[in-house]
């Protein structure tokens, strides 16, 4: 049983000291404590998590894997409980920082031209950006948001739903001006093919075959580990995809894009959501603004077929 005189927030406070200046010396210039104290203070830390944090000698000073580990969540959780009592006192605005986990997709098309509003209501919130096409856990890697398409599976997570979208079966002009424009499914097979590197829910095109919805194998020549890449290699007429419309849009306008094969597209509609961890009345304050933030401003709103 843990000890009640045990001060576990002043702990992280100079541990968190400790390792911003250096070493003890350092750190008690800018506190109240001896080096010496410093010292007896860590080693007691130590001593109770029963792991070494720090590797030291008279010349070096290193933080151990765990010590590392403590040390963020320390900045974490010190965070967190400045921001409660800021909170707590209504004048104050949200602050602190906000880690988003999302695709370069939804970040590129959806995010980016939507934060400079949010940054502008919320000067003290600051935003890291961690963008990957794959699914993250976002307990260890300590995602405040995350922005993920299709069925939500994890029952322990909060889902806030962000719109949807449909996909598309596309290629550039100058793709299919030098190859052919794909008639039917089979045709397909003559094409190059850029498809997604990573495993997905779905391996390859949902398609209309006679009237019913049957996968076709897009095993691509050219792979990629994220949208706005394949999105990219398609526009350069590397060749065909299936990418979700919201980030083609404006290239099918625009003509940089062509709906490949829309008559045999089902239409399937995938969700995006914006999920975060713990009930949504204890979230900090810079979460939930940001969550109401993106329900209103960073929702989908092209989810119809390409005509």
């Amino acid at each position: 049983m843990p000890r009640a005189d045990v001060n576990k927030i002043a702990e992280m406070e100079i541990f968190a000291q400790v390792v911003e200046h250096g070493g003890f010396s350092a750190a008690a210039s800018t506190s109240s404590m001896t080096p010496s104290a410093i010292s007896k203070l860590i080693a007691r830390l130590e001593n109770r998590l029963n792991v070494r944090l720090i590797n030291r000698s008279t010349r070096r000073f290193r933080l151990t894997d765990e010590g590392n580990e403590f040390y963020e969540n320390s900045l974490r959780i010190l965070s967190d409980i400045e921001e409660l009592e800021r909170s707590t006192n209504r004048r104050e605005k949200p602050c602190g920082r906000i880690k988003i986990s999302t695709s370069a997709s939804y970040a590129t098309h959806i995010l980016a031209p939507i934060l400079p509003k949010f940054i502008r209501l919320y000067p003290e919130i600051s935003i890291e950006l961690l963008q990957t096409d794959q699914i993250l856990d976002i307990i260890s890697e300590k995602v405040d948001v995350a922005i993920r398409a299709g069925p939500l599976k994890d029952s322990s997570l909060i889902a806030r739903k962000l719109g949807e979208t449909t996909k598309t079966i596309v290629a550039s002009p100058d793709y299919i001006a030098r190859t052919s424009m794909p008639k039917t499914l089979s045709d397909l097979n003559q094409h190059t093919i850029i498809s997604f590197s990573y495993k997905r829910a779905i391996r390859g095109w949902p398609v209309l075959n006679n009237g019913e919805v049957t996968i076709f194998n897009a095993s691509g020549q050219i792979r990629a580990s994220e949208g706005e890449a394949i999105r990219q290699l398609a526009i350069n007429g590397n060749g065909i995809t299936r990418l979700a419309t919201f980030t083609i849009y404006d290239d099918i306008k625009n003509g940089r894009l062509l709906p490949i094969l829309e008559d045999l597209n089902p239409h399937e509609k995938e969700e995006f959501h914006a999920i975060h961890v713990g009930h949504s009345g204890l979230l900090p304050v810079r979460v939930r603004v940001l969550l109401d933030f993106l329900v209103e401003f960073g929702k989908l709103q092209q989810s119809a077929k390409i005509v």
